[in-house]
């Protein structure tokens, strides 16, 4: 089990106060859940971004979201944050913009790379990493992995399967959070 982490997941603490009520809720990240299932049940199961279309390539969504069902008690909440690509497979972009965190001799830069399938199904994704060092910018971490594109009525559908119940899907002015939130309750 673990406590949300800050910024991105410090919206998904938001959520879970604004549909369970203030207290001390039990959460745990998907990845958590998926390595064990936490001993008692937990009133949140997360998970960030490219998480879903990752488990969706690996052909691991269902079992994944099953889990995250099994680990919640009633009236739990199943949070996913989730980028909506499905319209982007047309015109495969390359990349999104960079992101720049941080100021001066700490800023760094992340970079994604995406490498599109010929069918437009999935791509390849590359993350890098550079911070500054010195005159110079130094890469400190590189990913790689491979995603599906998946559509918002499979997200629905996918909870849906699990057992969820009341699925809803709250846009980035809805949650403050960049992504697509879906948000879902075990019955």
């Amino acid at each position: 089990m673990t406590a949300p982490r800050p910024a991105g997941d410090r919206v998904f603490a938001d959520v879970a106060t604004a549909v369970l009520g203030p207290g001390d809720h039990r959460f745990a990240d998907l990845l958590d859940v998926l390595a064990q299932m936490p001993a008692g049940q937990l009133d949140v199961v997360h998970a960030n971004d490219d998480l879903l279309p990752r488990l969706a390539h690996e052909n691991g969504l269902d079992a994944a979201l099953a889990a995250a069902r099994l680990a919640l008690r009633p009236g739990g909440l199943f949070i996913a944050a989730v980028p909506e690509l499905d319209k982007l497979r047309r015109l495969r972009p390359t990349a999104p913009p960079p992101r720049v965190s941080g100021r001066g001799d700490q800023r760094q830069v992340t970079v994604q790379i995406w490498d599109w399938a010929e069918d437009g199904q999935s791509y390849g994704l590359e993350v890098l990493q550079l911070a500054r060092s010195g005159s110079e910018w130094e890469l400190i971490r590189a990913v790689s992995t491979r995603h599906q594109v998946i559509t918002g009525a499979q997200v629905t559908a996918g909870l849906t399967a699990a057992g969820f119940a009341a699925v809803q899907r709250l846009t980035p002015k809805e949650s403050g959070h960049p992504l697509p939130l879906w948000v879902a309750v075990a019955p």
